[in-house]
């Protein structure tokens, strides 16, 4: 049904409105438009903006392109064979997009199943599938390919299949910069748990009581460790002075094995990709160093909230200003009015983000608030000029865990139904808007 909205409301505002001014000056090639006028009607919701570049790289490669380099291969690559099967590239993109999607929230459901029961999975998969800019996954962008392999990489991790879970993650890290972030769960989830594979260190350990003469009774010791008047004796060995009982805490409760060591194909995903640049480039670091040519900066770690705020505010004494002059935001280019009202909405993203990390750690297991809260301050540290947060509702829509957290909010308040009521009204507008070559995001 997600689909449908997206599809009727992109094709409806193409046919009202027509292709926006962007669309000559983004995509001269009209790579995004290679059918006849139907075709090209019927794929309007489907291929904009970052689809120049994806349909562009799976056709040419990467040339000697250093903005190409910021793409990372998988998904192009996925593109160019289904491509060829379909004879077209951005079919090829729109059949893995859907593909993945569909994959993604199958696995999405069974992962909240394991961790918050169906009821919140059912919820947490309609409020993903209906969000404002979930367009983006049936489009040609990674976000459905990166959603699919994220949940199946924390999902098999939960499981204890820790060569699968790393392998995910290396695929993970080959589809996007974000990917290698991976890691930092499943290092967390391996150490503290919770995990199918095994029981902590100590569980299951037992201490003796004697009971009268000559009998005793068996105590389990459990992982809270066995606490003494002058420390505090962790299960599986370990005694910690009382002053500094909290740090025992900082111990691993699972016993550290050679299956540790797939993880570690999580950052050799990027490396693959680093190597191949290098073998056929001689800049295996293109991609880390191209961010300025996409107008962002490095701003000492979460400086994008600070900025995102101060565009914010702008934006606000602008709307309540009426039109220009003055322009109180005048680093972003286009109509003040518009830009005012884009940095508001990014910034309610912004909010929403922040209070669904809180909720994530309250909710989840900690190394699920670990994931965003390291995806999150990658996105943040790297503020765009004009616009410090541009494309963060974007990188908020994969973060799966304020999902499954949300889901949970919206069941207890019974406001269920409503929110994602809500979300498809905010989805139709926003496709519409990306269909026309509106910047969304």
């Amino acid at each position: 049904m997600s689909r449908l909205v997206v599809f009727a409301a992109g094709i409806f505002a193409v046919l009202q409105f027509g292709r926006g001014d962007s669309s000559g000056s983004f995509d001269p090639a009209r790579v995004t438009a290679p059918f006849s006028a139907l075709g090209n009607l019927l794929v309007s919701p489907l291929a904009r903006w970052d689809s120049v570049w994806y349909l562009a790289i799976a056709g040419q490669g990467y040339g000697h392109s250093a903005q190409r380099t910021a793409f990372y291969p998988l998904y192009p690559l996925l593109m160019r064979i289904f491509g060829t099967l379909f004879r077209s590239d951005l079919i090829g993109g729109v059949v893995v997009s859907l593909a993945c999607f569909g994959i993604g929230l199958v696995l999405l459901h069974r992962l909240v199943t394991l961790e918050l029961g169906e009821g919140n999975a059912n919820v947490c998969v309609m409020l993903i599938a209906f969000s404002p800019m979930a367009f983006f996954f049936s489009a040609v962008y990674t976000e459905s390919l990166f959603l699919a392999l994220s949940v199946g990489c924390i999902y098999l991790a939960r499981r204890g299949r820790w060569w699968a879970a790393g392998l995910l993650g290396g695929l993970a890290a080959a589809s996007r910069n974000t990917g290698v972030l991976l890691a930092v769960p499943l290092l967390l989830l391996y150490l503290y748990g919770p995990r199918d594979d095994a029981l902590p260190v100590g569980e299951g350990d037992v201490r003796l009581i004697p009971v009268g003469e000559g009998g005793v009774r068996l105590i389990p010791v459990g992982e809270g460790g066995v606490r003494f008047g002058t420390g505090v004796l962790r299960a599986g060995g370990g005694f910690y002075p009382r002053a500094l009982a909290p740090l025992s805490r900082l111990r691993p409760r699972y016993a550290v094995r050679p299956s540790l060591l797939w993880i570690g194909l999580v950052p050799a995903g990027l490396g693959v990709y680093v190597a191949w640049l290098a073998l056929t480039s001689g800049n295996g670091l293109a991609p880390f160093g191209v961010e300025h040519l996409w107008y962002r900066q490095l701003a000492w770690p979460w400086g994008g909230i600070w900025q995102g705020t101060v565009a914010a505010w702008d934006g606000l004494r602008q709307l309540l200003h009426g039109a220009a002059p003055p322009t109180y935001f005048p680093k972003a280019a286009g109509n003040p009015m518009s830009v005012a009202g884009q940095n508001l909405m990014l910034f309610a993203f912004l909010i929403l983000g922040v209070i669904g990390c809180v909720g994530v750690f309250r909710k989840l297991p900690f190394a699920y608030g670990a994931y965003v809260v390291v995806a999150l301050g990658a996105a943040l540290s790297y503020p765009v000029i004009p616009q410090p947060l541009a494309s963060l509702p974007r990188y908020e829509l994969v973060l799966f865990p304020l999902f499954m957290w949300g889901a949970t909010w919206v069941r207890r308040r019974r406001i269920a139904l409503q929110t994602i009521a809500i979300s498809a009204v905010l989805l139709g507008l926003f496709t519409a808007e990306f269909a026309t070559w509106r910047f969304v995001a």
